[in-house]
């Protein structure tokens, strides 16, 4: 189950709307089938180390992440292909909450002679397929939110001047996240101050993560390297009902998709960002920044996942913040997450936090 946890892991960012899903068929003590949801969502992780093993499948256990769909979508039922292949056993650690399997896919198994071991690994799989079971059960995906600060908690100096606060190993780390996410999101102040591209880049050819602007009015320069390249890569700008239509027929000439969203106090409201992205289809997202919107999503208690990097340097109380205000005045209302892991990273710490 442990090998099959990885083979999912690595499809993470590459296969949304469905989840990241491995399979590992074994027969005798030895593989005989691998298999992982395919980039774009099919063919599913089943029938992909089924077809690898062949007719070995029959007599063997197949240890899948997650409870095989039941229901006839764009693919058929991986159950009944578990079925058909003569598999003995099936081990999955959680069942599907996705209402069209929701125990179906186990029912079937059981009901055509097949083994069903549940609960192994459950957690670690629960925390794999968090953003899936989040868009299901509340229509928005997992956020993690990065922040790459000085030791005073800083971003930059009172000029703006950002790159770079962190090292290289620091910056490669952060590719990864990337690559992992659905999408990759930041705010309109800091898409105009830093002219992000939000590629994944040095990892190879894979499928780049969606590039998300919030941005009420569509304030960023259409020069910019998200503007000018929304035809490579997508670029989705989530923006307000008052957003100028000149402004917005521009952007979608670029090529970007425009998403309109309700504001609140003078700003995207950042549940209805949350519940537009995950109804096209996110279940994963990674925030960059900037503060105004790191401030909004903590405030909503929209935050799942803090990614922190802290630099050796100090830049002092003129520099800028990583998180803008937030209205907390006492400590009971200030967001607790818990500590999952520190490590040093090349001149710099890291460190991850989970939703307490």
């Amino acid at each position: 189950m442990a090998h099959a946890l990885r083979l999912g892991r690595r499809r993470m960012g590459q296969c949304w709307p469905n989840p990241a899903v491995g399979c590992v068929i074994v027969r005798d003590g030895r593989i005989v089938g691998r298999g992982a949801t395919a980039p774009g969502g099919r063919p599913h992780a089943e029938p992909q180390a089924l077809a690898q093993a062949g007719a070995a499948a029959r007599g063997a256990t197949a240890y899948v992440t997650l409870e095989p769909c039941a229901h006839t979508g764009k693919t058929p039922p991986c159950a009944k292909a578990l079925v058909t292949a003569g598999i003995a056993r099936v081990v999955a650690p959680i069942a599907d909450t996705d209402p069209r399997v929701s125990g179906q896919g186990f029912q079937y198994l059981r009901m055509h002679g097949v083994q069903v071991t549940t609960g192994v690994l459950a957690d670690e799989a629960a925390r794999d397929h968090a953003g899936f079971f989040l868009k299901v059960a509340q229509g928005r995906p997992l956020v993690t939110l990065k922040l790459a600060n000085s030791f005073d908690g800083r971003i930059a100096t009172a000029t703006g001047e950002s790159q770079w606060i962190t090292g290289p190993e620091a910056r490669r780390y952060v590719h990864g996240l990337r690559a992992r996410h659905d999408a990759v999101m930041v705010g309109a102040g800091t898409a105009r101050a830093d002219d992000p591209s939000l590629t994944v880049r040095e990892m190879g050819a894979m499928r780049q993560p969606v590039r998300v602007i919030v941005s009420r009015l569509i304030d960023v320069p259409l020069m910019s390297k998200l503007a000018s390249g929304a035809r490579e890569v997508p670029v989705w700008v989530a923006h307000g009902s008052d957003a100028a239509p000149l402004t917005r027929k521009a952007w979608e000439s670029c090529g970007a998709r425009l998403l309109q969203c309700s504001v609140r106090a003078g700003r995207i409201d950042p549940q209805a960002l949350l519940t537009t992205l995950g109804g096209e289809g996110l279940t994963r997202v990674f925030c960059e920044g900037g503060g105004q919107l790191a401030a909004s999503l903590l405030a909503a208690d929209l935050v799942d996942e803090l990614v922190g990097f802290t630099a050796g340097m100090a830049l002092g109380a003129e520099g800028r913040p990583g998180i803008g205000a937030m209205g907390i005045d006492r400590l009971s209302e200030a967001p607790r997450f818990t500590l999952e892991e520190v490590r040093a990273m090349g001149g710099d710490v890291m460190h991850r936090w989970r939703r307490g």
